[in-house]
């Protein structure tokens, strides 16, 4: 029971940190947003912000009952939610079939390029953190039919289901963009050594090694 307790309060105590450095965030980059809106509004045709279906926290515990499965016409592994960001490719690309993000992506706008490279695209994700969809540090939420496939393919995937979905987190500051199966992989394995030993002083880590990747352009936050 103590070690009930002691989780609870680690938990509670880790997402109060999340919402606090949110808002903090939304504060300190307004001006930020007014730029980067302008820059992405002025150079291409569109809306500024982008948003998209991605697979958040599964809050069911255990195997789901009947009647909870009979509630979700389709499993998709934890609640969806629309995550939020800056739009980065042009207007059509909306339609185009949900495939993994790359470095060099086609559609991807001259601004979109730039935001990308230094992740100022997922600036609007502290609103999802704000909200209760994400916090700021946690694996990185997926596309429903991509998490669909992974989950088929890799072993655990869902397990990373278990915590609320991230802008940043250990996968991301140690490993570089998905680019073959074993890349998901390897991810998975920091995301669930995460999970392990989440707290909020892996979490403050984690967050403090973020900047220097965005700065160095690596990893794949």
């Amino acid at each position: 029971m103590a070690v009930a307790r002691r989780r609870r309060w680690n938990d509670r105590a880790v997402r109060l940190l999340n919402v606090v450095v949110a808002a903090i965030g939304l504060v300190v980059t307004a001006p930020l947003f007014l730029v980067i809106a302008a820059l992405v509004k002025g150079t291409s045709r569109g809306p500024v912000f982008y948003s998209q279906p991605r697979v958040g926290i599964d809050r069911r515990r255990g195997q789901p009952t009947p009647e909870q499965s009979a509630r979700r016409k389709r499993d998709f592994g934890g609640c969806l939610f629309r995550i939020y960001k800056f739009r980065t490719m042009v207007q059509n690309a909306d339609g185009a079939p949900q495939v993994w993000a790359s470095e060099d992506d086609p559609r991807v706008t001259p601004v979109g390029r730039v935001l990308r490279r230094y992740r100022l695209d997922e600036l609007p994700q502290l609103w999802n953190v704000l909200k209760g969809d994400m916090n700021i540090v946690g694996p990185r939420p997926e596309q429903p039919e991509i998490f669909e496939d992974l989950r088929d393919q890799v072993r655990a995937y869902e397990r990373r289901q278990r915590v609320l979905p991230g802008i940043t987190g250990l996968a991301q500051v140690s490993h570089h963009y998905d680019r073959s199966i074993d890349d998901v992989r390897t991810k998975v394995r920091y995301d669930l050594e995460y999970i392990q030993k989440r707290s909020l002083s892996e979490d403050l880590r984690i967050m403090a090694r973020t900047l220097p990747v965005m700065v160095g352009k690596k990893g794949s936050i």
